[in-house]
């Protein structure tokens, strides 16, 4: 599943300032990423405010970035959740043939078991033929999916294809690196783990910072792939200090600001989340300014 290694960014959703969604902020944020190096989208993840968005919202939102794309990169689409049932019927009412891969986050809130974790992704494997990437970010489920759990899934279902990992485990990434079977992809969930992720064998990353600054962190990711581990360390060095900024407030909050000073879109958040605060804002200014991107 080599469409899947590399940079994909989770796009954030932009809103305009009535939290309406903001299309025309929404296609300058596509074109960003198409021209500055990214090799996949990722819509409606975490970053995408999904848990707010209507089912009718996330149609339109899906079939607006299938147009501006028009087959330029790949496209993933995030459907998870805690109801297996409810997942699975999403998967089977949606209309996917212009999507390459979905993303499924691992069962949060009811924190299920690994047999019940195992026993969600089988039930979602079998309700598409389309690639899956798992999805394992234990400090938003409170559950995490053990290496053990993640290799046993990658083995018995062949679309379950790559895993998104953001427990911040190195050693768990390493166990499932060194006994994954061939052609599996272990990207990772997080900005500030990524080079170090790529440097034990990791195939790429779902960013949030790539949305605003696509074209470094791509060139610190494909240098990685490349095996150019000095011009990779350049670029992660001069991200980390922003790529930590970003989270300092929640998240899509930080990148969303970042956004609006790169003219590309509003930092309009829906609740229960809010813009962040004016320390966090000062600081992302400077930031932003520091690694030579123009703002306004």
């Amino acid at each position: 599943m080599s469409m899947f290694k590399g940079v994909g960014v989770a796009l954030v959703t932009p809103f305009q300032s009535n939290s309406q969604v903001d299309f025309t902020g929404l296609q300058r944020l596509v074109e960003h990423q198409i021209n500055n190096g990214t090799d996949y989208l990722v819509v409606q993840g975490t970053t995408g405010e999904s848990a707010t968005l209507s089912v009718e919202e996330k149609k339109s939102v899906l079939d607006f970035v299938i147009e501006i794309n028009a087959k330029r990169l790949p496209i993933v689409l995030g459907i998870g959740g805690n109801n297996t049932a409810a997942v699975v019927d999403t998967i089977q009412k949606t209309d996917l043939k212009d999507v390459d891969g979905i993303l499924s986050v691992s069962p949060y809130y009811n924190k299920p078991s690994q047999e019940g974790i195992y026993q969600h992704y089988k039930a979602i494997s079998g309700s598409t033929d389309k690639p899956i990437i798992l999805y394992n970010v234990p400090g938003r489920t409170m559950s995490n999916v053990l290496a053990e759990t993640t290799l046993r899934i990658a083995r018995d279902f062949k679309n379950i294809v790559a895993v998104k990992e953001a427990s911040g485990n190195l050693e768990q990434v390493m166990e499932i690196i060194n006994n994954k079977p061939k052609g599996f992809v272990v990207l990772s969930g997080d900005d500030a783990l990524t080079l170090p992720h790529m440097a034990i064998g990791g195939d790429g990353v779902i960013s949030v910072v790539a949305n605003a600054f696509p074209k470094r962190f791509s060139m610190l990711v494909h240098s990685a792939m490349n095996n150019n581990m000095d011009l990779a360390r350049e670029k992660h060095y001069e991200l980390i200090e922003i790529i930590q900024q970003l989270f300092a407030d929640g998240n899509p909050g930080g990148v969303k600001h970042v956004l609006k000073l790169l003219n590309i879109c509003d930092d309009t958040l829906r609740l229960p989340l809010v813009p962040v605060k004016k320390s966090v804002a000062d600081k992302l200014y400077q930031l932003t300014a520091k690694i030579g991107e123009q703002v306004v």
